[in-house]
């Protein structure tokens, strides 16, 4: 029941965090959006940014198995992830196969499947 708690606290304030970005992305500070994301996602996820940039996808699948986030972070990591598409189309195509894993991730190994997912599934094929 703590670690759960602890889990329900945590992606409260991830999500917190999550509006703040899309708050500097509206007011069109990009740069403070941008030192917020790689902050969070250093920081909150343990992914360090250049696996995250790094071209080759299998560098990211290999962070994803053995990081041995719990589905609620890994659902939240998604969110982070899905907000950034849309910025260009290199950044697009960085982000969107490693959405996809994450859902593959999260259905298969956590059996944990979301319509919302599913949407945005479909939504990231234009991306690829």
């Amino acid at each position: 029941m703590y670690r759960k708690d602890l889990i329900t606290a945590e992606i409260e304030r991830l999500a917190q965090v999550l509006a703040r970005i899309m708050g500097l992305k509206l007011e069109g500070d990009l740069t403070k959006a941008n030192s917020l994301f790689n902050e969070t996602i250093t920081n909150s996820f343990k992914l360090p940014t250049e696996i995250l940039e790094d071209i080759a996808i299998a560098t990211f699948e290999k962070w994803l198995a053995e990081s041995d986030l719990p589905p609620e972070k890994l659902d939240s990591l998604s969110e982070f992830l899905y907000y950034e598409l849309g910025v260009s189309t290199e950044r697009n195509q960085l982000i969107a196969p490693r959405l996809n894993l994450i859902y593959k991730v999260l259905a298969e190994q956590h059996k944990i499947v979301h319509l919302v997912n599913f949407h945005r599934q479909e939504i990231i094929q234009q991306y690829l």
